[in-house]
């Protein structure tokens, strides 16, 4: 996917848009702040942009709650809040055989993205206009693995999504949840990488919980992305930013800098 606008998004990483953006988090460093600074600050930067917000295991409450913190409102028709476990059930073990439809053919998965895809193309209760920026948020996509989709069929579904955001120009976000670091066995995260223009990466401390640094977040690119004289400044885990959790948000700085702000 290539940006075809000047906005970005999540400075101080300054992201071009739209884009396909990976974002993986760890249990001792969740990166729920880096989706709610991003939906804020797509609705602020335009009163006619649109988000999709497509949540798996966290409420709309608590997604209004951390946004009226920052003065955002969620109610006033620019996001459409679509509870997945609501429109899904976890998937039945079956015997594994050549017949055995997948979650996505048997429409499982498929509602969900029918509703994505009317409000792409601007059909849905929610008026679309024209010129909009759109942004579409999948949080978090590793529990429809837990519950008992398989990773095809989650990868089948992101895919879709991926097309579907491509084709009218929406930045995608994915927050995919790490439980090891063993990128070998994860299946998942190998066709999600794949896919993606940016990865984030948020982090814990390799030394531990600190009071002054939350964590820390490298920033890499896609196998699919080339390099321009305008690219974004990639941050290997080496040099990965640091930051600081606040009431609101997050606070970043460069290593070594003793928590100087960006």
């Amino acid at each position: 996917m290539t940006p075809t606008t000047t906005t970005t998004i999540l400075p101080p990483f300054n992201l071009p848009t739209p884009i396909i953006l990976l974002i993986t988090d760890e249990l001792s460093s969740p990166a729920d702040f880096l989706l709610h600074r991003c939906l804020h600050q797509h609705l602020k930067l335009d009163k006619n942009n649109r988000v999709v917000v497509l949540s798996v295991s966290e409420s709309l409450a608590r997604w209004k709650s951390v946004a009226s913190r920052s003065n955002v409102n969620l109610d006033n028709g620019s996001v459409e809040f679509i509870d997945v476990m609501s429109h899904v059930s976890p998937v039945p073990i079956r015997p594994d055989t050549s017949d055995t439809p997948s979650a996505f053919k048997a429409n499982t998965l498929r509602p969900i993205f029918d509703i994505v895809l009317k409000s792409l193309n601007g059909s849905s209760e929610v008026n679309d206009v024209a010129g909009s920026s759109k942004l579409v948020i999948l949080d978090d996509i590793s529990t429809l693995e837990w519950i008992g989709f398989t990773s095809d069929d989650v990868v089948r579904f992101v895919r879709a999504l991926r097309g579907a955001c491509i084709k009218t120009n929406a930045t995608l976000i994915v927050r995919h949840h790490r439980v090891s670091n063993d990128v070998a066995n994860d299946d998942l995260f190998s066709h999600l990488y794949q896919m993606c223009t940016y990865h984030l990466e948020v982090r814990g401390l390799a030394s531990g919980r600190s009071g002054s640094v939350s964590g820390e977040i490298a920033l890499h690119a896609g196998p699919g992305t080339v390099p321009t004289k305008d690219s974004v400044n990639l941050l290997p885990r080496s040099g990965a930013m640091q930051y600081r959790l606040t009431d609101t948000s997050a606070v970043f700085f460069e290593k070594g800098t003793g928590g100087a702000v960006l």
